[in-house]
Order: C-alpha cells, then sequence, then structure tokens
C-alpha cells in the first residue's frame, strides 16, 4: 500500500502531516508528543499516563462534559494512549466537522486546566485502573517480565505507575513534566482521510505556529549497565499458570527486523503457528500461546506469553523451548516462509485500510524513526528475507543467557523455579 503522504515543519518545530484519502467521508487526527513512561523518574513514574487522563478532564475554556459530547455527540471517536517513548490524543470524525474537532484536540494539549478538584478524583480513578490490572495475571505477569529485562530502568516500570507515585505527585510536579516535554520540537500532528495537506498546515499553524521553540527532552539510554534478571515467580490464588518469556534485543532503527518479524510470526503470532500447533492443538496445555517483537529507540524484546494448565506447566515450558531450539537449528521450509510473509504483509495491507491506522503509522514511524517510511518499503523488505536470515536471527537472540522469565502461578510452583531455569538452559 502506498499512502499519499505529505509532510511540513513550522518554524517553531511541530511537524503536520497528512494521508489523504479521498474515498472515505471521515478524518482520523492526533496531537503526538514524543514522550512516555522512559522519559520519567522513578518517583514521577506514572505520569505521562496520568496527564493522559488529566487533558480529558477540560480545558479552560471547555469543560469534560463539552469535549466528549462534542466529538462523540457527531458519531465520532475520541481516545488516547501512553507508550514508552510517546503519548498520543487521537480522535475520528465525519469530514464535515473535522476542524471543530481538530481545535478541540488542540485545546486539550495546549491549555488544560488540571483543575486540583479534577486531579484529586482522578487519582483515584488511575489507582483504580491499577488494581483492575492486578486482578488480571496476564497482565502482571508482562509487568513481572519489564522488570526483569531491564532492572532499574524506566522501561522496567508499569507505565501507569504505582498507587504510591499516583497519590504522592503533586499539581505542580505534573505542571513542570508537561512543560519540560509537551514542546514544539517534540510534537507532531498527524491526519488521515478526506483532507488536504494545506488545510491540515494552515489550521495548525494558526492555532500552535505561535508556540515558542525549546530544548528536547531526554532519557536514559540501554547500555550494558542495565541488567537484566532471570526468573521470578509470583504465586497468586488463581486456576492458570501465566508465564513470559523474553528474550532482550535490538533497537527500532536493525534491519534484522524484518526477519524478527517473520520469526515470529513463525513462532506464536496466528492459529498456524509452531506454539499455537504444539502446545494447543497437539497437547491441549493452553488455550492462548502467542509471540510478539516490541523495539524501542535502543532496545526490544521478542516475547512468548501463554496461559497453561496449571499441573502441566513445566512441560509446556518444555514444548515452547523445543521449539525455539527448532528455529534455530533448521531453516524454515519455502512453503513456510511464503506463508509467514503472506501473513505479515496481509495484515499490515488490511489495518492500514482504516484511515486511524494510517494516522498512527505516520505518528508511530516520525517519532520512533525520525523519517516517514512508506508501507511499501516494509513489504520490499519483508519479502527479501531468507530463511537463513531468519534462523541467524533466532541464533543470535534466543539464548539463555538473553532470557528472562516471569510466572504468576497458583500457590506450590515456586518450588519448580529450579527445574524451569534448567529448562531455559537447553535452550
Amino acid at each position: 500500500m502506498h499512502l499519499d503522504y505529505h509532510e511540513s515543519r513550522l518554524e517553531n518545530g511541530i511537524r503536520v502531516v497528512s494521508s489523504r484519502v479521498p474515498h472515505v467521508d471521515s478524518v482520523a487526527m492526533g496531537v503526538w508528543v514524543g514522550v512516555g513512561g522512559r522519559y520519567e523518574s522513578k518517583v514521577m513514574s506514572g505520569v505521562s499516563h496520568f496527564i493522559e487522563h488529566l487533558l480529558f478532564k477540560g480545558t479552560r475554556t471547555r469543560s469534560a462534559r463539552v469535549i466528549s459530547q462534542a466529538i462523540e455527540g457527531r458519531g465520532g471517536y475520541l481516545n488516547a494512549f501512553t507508550q514508552e517513548e510517546s503519548t498520543c490524543y487521537y480522535a475520528r470524525v465525519g469530514k464535515r466537522h473535522v476542524w471543530n474537532v481538530i481545535d478541540i484536540l488542540i485545546d486539550m494539549f495546549r491549555d488544560p486546566r488540571f483543575d486540583p478538584r479534577d486531579i484529586d478524583k482522578e487519582r483515584g480513578v488511575i489507582i483504580e485502573e491499577i488494581m483492575m490490572y492486578m486482578d488480571q495475571p496476564h497482565h502482571i505477569v508482562q509487568e513481572l517480565l519489564g522488570a526483569l529485562l531491564w532492572t532499574d530502568h524506566a522501561l522496567g516500570r508499569s507505565l501507569a505507575g504505582s498507587p504510591q507515585n499516583i497519590l504522592r505527585m503533586s499539581r505542580e510536579d505534573i505542571l513542570r513534566f508537561k512543560a519540560r516535554n509537551y514542546v514544539p520540537g517534540n510534537t507532531l500532528i498527524s491526519f488521515a482521510g478526506n483532507i488536504t495537506h494545506e488545510e491540515c498546515v494552515r489550521h495548525v499553524e494558526h492555532r500552535l505556529g505561535d508556540l515558542p521553540k525549546d530544548r528536547l527532552p531526554r532519557c536514559r539510554g540501554i547500555t550494558d549497565e542495565v541488567k537484566q534478571e532471570g526468573v521470578h515467580i509470583h504465586e497468586k490464588d488463581i486456576e492458570q499458570t501465566h508465564l513470559a518469556l523474553g528474550m532482550r534485543l535490538f533497537g527500532r532503527p536493525d534491519p534484522r527486523r524484518y526477519a524478527l518479524k517473520l520469526l515470529s510470526v513463525i513462532l506464536g503470532e496466528n492459529m498456524s503457528s509452531r506454539l499455537f500447533q504444539s502446545v494447543r492443538e497437539r497437547h491441549g496445555m493452553a488455550y492462548s500461546i502467542h509471540s510478539s517483537v516490541h523495539l524501542f529507540r535502543d532496545t526490544g524484546v521478542f516475547n512468548i506469553s501463554a496461559g497453561l494448565d496449571r499441573k502441566r506447566a513445566l512441560r509446556a515450558l518444555g514444548l515452547i523451548v523445543k521449539e525455539l531450539q527448532r528455529a534455530k537449528s533448521a531453516s524454515v521450509s519455502s512453503g513456510e516462509l511464503r506463508r509467514a510473509k503472506d501473513y505479515a504483509v496481509g495484515q499490515l495491507n488490511i489495518g492500514l485500510e482504516s484511515t486511524t491506522n494510517q494516522m498512527i503509522w505516520m505518528g508511530e514511524y516520525l517519532l520512533g524513526y525520525g523519517k516517514f517510511m512508506q508501507p511499501e518499503y516494509a513489504v520490499e523488505q519483508l519479502e527479501k528475507v531468507t530463511a537463513d536470515e531468519i534462523r541467524q536471527v533466532a541464533r543470535d537472540f534466543l539464548l539463555p543467557d538473553n532470557c528472562s522469565m516471569a510466572v504468576v502461578a497458583p500457590p506450590g510452583v515456586v518450588g519448580q523455579q529450579e527445574e524451569m531455569m534448567n529448562l531455559l538452559e537447553a535452550m
């Protein structure tokens, strides 16, 4: 797929990007800021997510209800997300409402109210969100895995923060973090839909062109000094054993990411994958088993997660290790490679039929890579990957010394930690 992509930069550093999709009657738009969880100190962990919540609580001229009614009351959609390296506030509406709605998003970004009463109420909301996650073992196990992969680093901490941090943050702390990080050179406005680029630039320039330049925020990088730990088992009164296995990787710009993506597809991204067929279909030990790749600026993780039969978790881990060994010892067949490429390319193209996903694609690539990449280039790179390259990336990174594993399990499983570690050593 080829996007009708255009990019402009205002004098103060704000970027405006757009993809024109003339055959639809809607526009997706997002205000992006290149800051997230890894930019937070330990005592301020969770502040990016806190700010995400607070921007919906109203501006100096619009209440929270006015904001939601102005978008949802016109049949639109409004949401936001906080990631490790970026935050996005976005909406999708019919074409005739686009300029009213981008005004609202910019108002939220530029002039939030941060009323002390709203801040105190939202503390309770976020703490309830954290408690909700703590009732979900599949979420707990991923949080534990992050802490093992990047010990004592912001990437290893929860994006939502801890209840203690949320209660401790003052309004002044929050305002200071926003002022330091929500700066023009770190901001991008992305549009996809039935609009022209000239209209987008003109409107953003009118609303944000007067903001002054400021220094870009910085975060702590990943070096050899950032330690990685092995296995941690957390006991909880649940029915299943939840496992998350992670191998620390290279960062986002590495060209091996295409071979790694196909390795993930082959191992566990769909129902015909090796792990799904082995652990679930042939042996009936799991309902859910999945692999994925998450890349950041200077590091990443190859993740395998599963909810397992509590009595056969060790055996299931053995099956997982066996598939990882097979990925390193033998090249995939031409048929399996072709299916993996068709799946990855198909998912990419189908996803980008959505204007929201086009808006996200542009924002993530520009903030993550510093430049735009056409989807068709990604397709070309996937098609070039060979079976030997997939095996080599498996050999380079599916290693015991590179592996962390978190387990959330019913009482009694802690005694199996040594056996689990022995299985991983055989990887």
